[in-house]
């Protein structure tokens, strides 16, 4: 019995893309990647799926133009990560530091949302829109991608120090928020 041929690795689709311009092997890329940068960017804007998806769209976007500037060093996936940490960076001016405006009305409700969100301890996506967009990117990367810090830091640009106060302050803040449950 004849065996599947194995799937072409990364690199070798990248070397593709940048050889011929095969745009089906950067599809292949994409396909291969999306769910992850998808995932990625929609827990950084707080469950926005609209607004991950367009910040994927650009982010795959530059990553065809950019190409040529994947040197190889770090996993593909590390390099779209930073690219889509950037494009999220990026989408206002002053978004580095300002945490995510949570949803304040309930529809139909004129009453807080702000204390549900406290109560809905599995409402991660909630929690972490409360956190500054550096920290909110550094739990996620290490904790729900399962980047270690070393491969963190660098899809943040930031030395591996630097990564380790991110993500004990985004816990911190996490951990003070379920103690103010009743």
């Amino acid at each position: 019995m004849a065996s599947l041929p194995e799937a072409p690795t990364d690199a070798e689709l990248i070397t593709r893309v940048l050889v011929r311009d095969d745009r089906r092997a950067f599809g292949e890329l994409v396909a291969r990647h999306q769910s992850a940068v998808r995932g990625l960017l929609r827990r950084l804007t707080g469950g926005d799926l609209a607004q991950a998806d367009d910040l994927a769209q650009e982010t795959f976007l530059r990553a065809y133009r950019g190409l040529r500037g994947y040197r190889g060093g770090a996993k593909f996936s590390s390099w779209l990560y930073r690219i889509a940490c950037n494009v999220f960076f990026s989408r206002d001016r002053g978004s580095r530091e300002a945490p995510l405006e949570p949803p304040l009305l309930e529809a139909g409700s004129a009453e807080l949302a702000l204390p549900d969100l406290v109560l809905e301890r599995h409402d991660l996506e909630k929690a972490l829109a409360l956190l500054k967009p550096r920290e909110r990117a550094a739990l996620v990367l290490t904790y729900a991608n399962e980047l270690t810090h070393e491969e963190a830091a660098v899809v943040l640009d930031c030395p591996v120090g630097t990564l380790k106060t991110h993500v004990a302050r985004a816990k911190e803040k996490l951990r003070r928020q379920l103690e103010e449950v009743p």
